[in-house]
């Protein structure tokens, strides 16, 4: 989830949202696009239920990157699955929860560089997936300096989170599917340390329990297997602005060296 208060929301979708075609906003089935990117799953006792509550993306056979926040369950064991659509049935994989020790939590995002990255380390190597793949250093950088990084730029994101929020009984609610769905989104803004991607205007975007997703670099015809940045946060009922910390820069790269070969 974006946010650790999201968790109420996503209570609230289980026991009481109904079903939704889709999850991540105005998004659509993966298919088997994407199945280097898995969940975090977890018991989540205000539910009394294991839930996929986070999202991420296999980078080597033994490392899973997601975001810092994601650890809320971690013991610092966690599970990850790659199933589509995850039920209490799914298999699982076991590993160690590392967030970069710089993160600081409850942040969300507000300073101008909350490292909000983590990785999970299996105990043993996921067979018969491939790996996505790192930016190079200050990729995104020399993309806008370039004019190939736009308002007309687009991303896809990737996640096993909420639906689009709608209005109802006792206010707007959403519904968390615990399926992965991708969605396609345009380049906002940069900063040094965030990519800001657009949800408006027909777009797609994230939500709850997107975080910790790739945002891969373009789409459709175009989509690369290089991740740009993890998904870490975003508007309150996920309409306008999905918010990713960024790879290419020096501190993730630090970060990430010392578990994968970075390109």
């Amino acid at each position: 989830m974006r946010r650790l208060s999201g968790a109420v929301i996503v209570v609230m979708a289980i026991l009481l949202g109904g079903p939704s075609a889709l999850a991540i906003t105005n998004g659509q089935t993966d298919a088997g696009r994407h199945p280097e990117v898995g969940a975090l799953v977890g018991f989540f006792a205000p539910a009394g239920t294991s839930i996929a509550y986070c999202s991420g993306t296999l980078i080597s056979p033994t490392v899973f990157l997601t975001a810092a926040h994601c650890g809320f369950l971690a013991t610092p064991s966690v599970q990850v699955t790659f199933d589509e659509v995850y039920t209490p049935s799914s298999t699982t994989y076991t590993g160690t929860f590392y967030a970069d020790p710089d993160y600081k939590p409850g942040d969300n995002a507000q300073s101008a560089n909350n490292p909000d990255i983590a990785v999970v380390v299996f105990n043993k190597p996921i067979r018969g997936v491939t790996p996505a793949q790192l930016p190079a250093a200050g990729l995104l950088d020399q993309m806008q300096a370039a004019g190939t990084l736009n308002q007309q730029t687009p991303f896809t994101s990737v996640g096993y989170g909420d639906s689009a929020f709608t209005n109802g009984p006792g206010g707007q609610t959403t519904t968390h599917l615990q399926a992965r769905n991708f969605a396609v989104g345009l380049f906002n803004s940069l900063t040094t340390a965030y990519l800001h991607l657009t949800q408006n205007s027909g777009n797609g975007g994230t939500c709850n329990g997107d975080s910790g997703g790739p945002n891969f670099l373009g789409a459709g015809a175009t989509e690369t297997s290089t991740i740009a940045a993890v998904t870490v946060t975003g508007d309150t009922y996920c309409k306008s602005t999905n918010v990713d910390y960024r790879l290419d820069t020096a501190q993730a790269r630090d970060f990430l060296g010392q578990y994968v070969t970075l390109p």
